[in-house]
């Protein structure tokens, strides 16, 4: 397959069914590239008998779509933006789970977008004083007890930016997630922290260049904020906002989802306490809440033990089966068991048995979502 090909057909695939994103990636998972969804766009139907004829119209003349591909990647090629394919091993397989998932995520930054651990934190645009302790806390607590935690935010006013400058301070990587495209920066005012981000995490977004930075925009980006992450933490919130649509669409990917407890009187608060008190986000307090309720205890434990010149074998003894599956884990790890079978090649019933071996070794761990979780 031609990689530049494939490429510019993934980004004029978001041009002709960015009204559809669920229909495009059904596609595209379907026929299993961009290039052969351009290659049946004349029989598209024949491939997807629910495609629309608004869908059907559209594939018949992509010349618009190719030029504006055309332009977007001479763009990106000369100020060092990456285009994730759905297909690309450094495509987030979080947010690949998703089921509108985006088909090109335009990233520029060092993060591994694959990292072992990443968290959403996100809250209202006007944080309070008593928001920002929080995050600065928070922060430094989880530099000091789970160091290579990747830190997501929208990087807006309020809890996203505070959530942003606190991670620099603390050396951790943070990525923001963007509503628009790569070619300008909104809030102009942050310009400084993105600035800074690019050698400490970086910046992303599935808009091209040009692309506004509208109301729907946000609602759209809230959804990769929330795919991108092992979790999704709402620091403050009042009873409505973009924070708690994270919140839900976290929840809708079973993904954890938290919130810090606020003051009943305060309107800033309202979003998380109802949260909690509808059982749609978990009471934390502190990082070693957040910590322990995800189970990286055993990842903070392991920390101190190398800290105290202490180094216990990586893993114990394991059979064929259970290394086949370590493998690939240390490649992409948190995978549910269908895809661990299919990506090591052995049958439900081996990979069953190998894996509840490995959980009593404590090798691995059952998360929310039926993600088996490399410990270690």
């Amino acid at each position: 397959m031609n990689i530049t090909q494939e490429t510019l057909y993934a980004m004029a695939l978001t041009r002709i069914n960015h009204f559809n994103l669920t229909t495009s990636l059904q596609l595209y998972r379907t026929l299993g590239s961009a290039t052969a969804i351009m290659e049946h766009r004349h029989d598209i139907k024949a491939v997807l008998p629910c495609a629309t004829p608004r869908l059907v119209e559209a594939l018949k003349d992509i010349s618009e779509p190719m030029r504006r591909a055309e332009e977007e990647l001479a763009f990106d090629e000369a100020h060092n933006i990456v285009p994730l394919l759905m297909n690309d091993d450094s495509y987030p397989e979080r947010l690949r789970r998703c089921e509108d998932a985006p088909l090109v995520l335009y990233y520029r930054g060092t993060s591994n977008l694959n990292n072992r651990h990443i968290i959403s934190v996100v809250g209202t645009r006007h944080c309070t004083i008593y928001g920002q302790d929080i995050i600065r806390q928070f922060c430094a607590d989880l530099k000091r007890m789970c160091p290579d935690i990747i830190i997501i935010s929208g990087l807006a006013y309020g809890v996203d930016i505070n959530t942003h400058r606190a991670a620099l301070k603390n050396g951790m990587e943070t990525v923001g997630i963007l509503a628009h495209g790569l070619d300008y920066l909104y809030p102009t005012a942050h310009r400084e922290t993105a600035t800074e981000m690019l050698n400490q995490g970086g910046l992303a977004t599935e808009f091209m260049t040009g692309t506004n930075a509208d109301k729907m925009n946000f609602v759209r980006r809230n959804r990769i904020i929330a795919g991108l992450a092992d979790a999704t933490i709402v620091v403050e919130s009042a009873e409505k906002g973009g924070s708690l649509i994270t919140a839900n669409l976290a929840q809708d990917y079973a993904r954890d989802v938290f919130a810090f407890p606020g003051n009943i009187n305060l309107p800033y608060s309202k979003g998380t306490n109802k949260l909690i008190r509808e059982n749609k986000a978990a009471l934390i307090t502190s990082a070693d809440d957040f910590i322990y309720s995800m189970g990286w205890d055993n990842d903070t434990q392991l920390i101190k033990a190398k800290a105290n010149g202490i180094e216990r074998q990586l893993f114990p003894e394991l059979n064929e089966n259970e290394k086949k599956i370590v493998a690939v884990l240390q490649k992409n790890n948190d995978l549910q068991m269908n895809t661990i079978c299919t990506q090591t090649g052995l049958p439900i019933p081996a990979t069953s048995a190998a894996l509840f071996n490995m959980e009593m070794l404590g090798v691995v761990k059952l998360m929310a979502g039926g993600m088996y979780h490399l410990l270690g």
